[in-house]
């Protein structure tokens, strides 16, 4: 019994710094919302050219951090510390191969050969 007890309270640790009912369908509304107006940039001919991709852009980037709040709890606070630096490393490490790829290719391109 003493065992289930200390995984219990290990439980409610762990369940303090997950969300709560009502901030899931917040998050969720959010994103219904988000979805919703892109959509409607798309299928409402409401922008076009280069203003309907930065919008696009825009609330493509506006649901990421939605989810990223309130699905997957990043956030500042002490507990989440440690998920948000993995997070942000992963995006270091996948930012370098992708840039560093591009780099590559581009300066292929510039170098070759032209017949």
């Amino acid at each position: 019994m003493a065992q289930h007890s200390s995984t219990a309270d290990s439980h409610d640790s762990h369940s303090a710094s997950h969300g709560s009912v009502k901030s899931y369908i917040i998050g969720f509304a959010l994103c219904i919302v988000l979805t919703l107006m892109s959509f409607g940039v798309v299928m409402g001919d409401v922008l076009t050219g280069f203003a309907a991709a930065s919008a696009l852009i825009a609330l493509c980037v506006l649901q990421l951090v939605v989810q990223l709040v309130f699905f997957l709890h990043m956030g500042t606070s002490p507990e989440q510390r440690e998920n948000l630096s993995s997070f942000l490393f992963t995006l270091l490490i996948i930012a370098i191969i992708v840039g560093g790829s591009a780099w590559v290719l581009h300066n292929m391109n510039a170098n070759m050969m032209v017949m």
